[in-house]
């Protein structure tokens, strides 16, 4: 069973049934699914959630779905790295890598379409929709496909390629617009008004983003049921870095891990850091940008969850980094060098703003910290094309790969 309650305005206070609703009718505020977590305790234990699926459906009592609606691709429970080559090279004493690359689409957004997919099942929905700038749309075509539902999906103009094929091959309708994210979103926040379709990152927004709340739960718990002392995470709207940190302190509360404090850090790239820059001006008024980087999907310039990620830093006692594209480019390099994981232009932030917040003695060298990489590099291959080591062309004989091999340093 669920354990949700209702919805609950995040600014006002005003609680409403649990409905395909985004903002507050009072407020306008946005919407956030609340939960009995008196119920839960001593029900939800290290034991029950143990015995769950290796999936993210080991913690279904937290997640607001009755478990007869799941649309499931066995999402969730990706591999938590001990990272010790890219710690020894960064002077770092115990680094983890989040893998969320291994997801059945190759990114985190399967968390979120998962639950967002089941609930919108629940509600009677027969059309799944989004507005995306591409890992989305590629986890929304799936799991439409899945559960035997329509998709139809929203991306910029000026996508890469990989993900615009990442969405095709599941026969979604694919709908292009010509402009940035920020008007596909908009497009479709007017559509979500005029079709009774679940946009899953608007009208059913509130159950979308309880999804990203299973990686907190899940670091924990393959850490030892416990936190670590700091996160380095990607943002875009900003959900994602304050659903995980929340997924860590409902443990905490809950009785299943110690109560220590996480300092969160969030990552973003330069040419859309809309978050970064206000931290870095000491405000919570996040100023709008155009965005101009190969981190398309971080590419959200008027970030919704923006001012919730500020508060989360604070509280946190973490901060924000912002990093160029040839340190993005370099950080994905380096990531696939030390450690095996080929991670797209967003985990090439998170990487890059580590290491730059090392440098600026932003982030400590001495604590556990885990970095989120969010999703796969064959989506993003424009990206380092152009910065990768070619193939040693030879003729098939041994005379010929010896005088090559040997030119080449070999």
């Amino acid at each position: 069973m669920t354990y949700a309650t209702s919805l609950v305005c995040r600014e006002c206070g005003n609680e409403t049934p649990l409905d395909p609703v985004n903002a507050c009718d009072f407020c306008f505020g946005p919407m956030e699914v609340t939960y009995d977590y008196d119920a839960m305790r001593g029900v939800v234990t290290r034991e029950s959630i143990s015995a769950g699926p290796r999936s993210i459906w080991r913690y279904e009592a937290l997640l607001p779905v009755d478990p007869e609606h799941r649309i499931d691709l066995q999402v969730g429970f990706t591999p938590l790295l001990r990272a010790d080559n890219l710690a020894r090279e960064l002077g770092m004493r115990e680094l983890w890598i989040k893998n969320d690359t291994m997801n059945p689409t190759w990114s985190f957004k399967d968390r979120v379409v998962a639950v967002a997919s089941s609930r919108a099942r629940q509600f009677g929905f027969e059309t799944l929709a989004c507005a995306s700038t591409g890992n989305l749309a590629n986890s929304v075509a799936a799991h439409a496909a899945r559960g035997g539902m329509r998709a139809v999906v929203f991306i910029p103009h000026d996508l890469e390629a990989g993900k615009v094929l990442g969405s095709a091959i599941y026969d979604p309708t694919i709908i292009s617009v010509n402009g940035s994210y920020d008007d596909v979103n908009r497009l479709c926040s007017e559509l979500a008004d005029a079709r009774h379709w679940a946009f899953v990152n608007i009208n059913v927004r509130p159950y979308y983003a309880e999804g990203s709340r299973t990686l907190g739960y899940e670091v924990a718990e393959q850490l030892g049921w416990r936190k670590p002392d700091q996160c380095i995470v990607p943002m875009a709207s900003g959900a994602l870095f304050t659903k995980i940190y929340k997924g860590m302190s409902e443990l905490a509360d809950l009785g299943l891990i110690d109560d220590s404090p996480v300092r969160m850090y969030g990552a973003q790239a330069q040419g859309c850091s809309p978050i970064a820059t206000a931290w870095q001006a000491g405000t919570t008024n996040i100023r709008p940008v155009k965005p101009s980087t190969i981190a398309k999907s971080l590419a959200i310039g008027n970030p919704a969850d923006g001012y919730y990620a500020l508060k989360v830093m604070e509280e946190s006692g973490g901060g924000a980094v912002a990093v160029s594209d040839p340190e993005i480019v370099a950080s994905m390099k380096l990531l696939a060098e030390t450690e095996g994981v080929f991670a797209e232009t967003a985990g090439g932030v998170t990487l890059a703003s580590l290491r730059k917040g090392l440098a600026d003695g932003l982030i400590d060298r001495e604590a556990s910290t885990v970095i989120f990489i969010t999703g796969g590099g064959l989506k993003t291959t424009d990206a380092i094309a152009n910065e990768i080591t070619k193939p040693i062309e030879i003729e098939g004989s041994l005379q010929s790969f010896e005088e090559a091999f040997a030119a080449a340093g070999g």
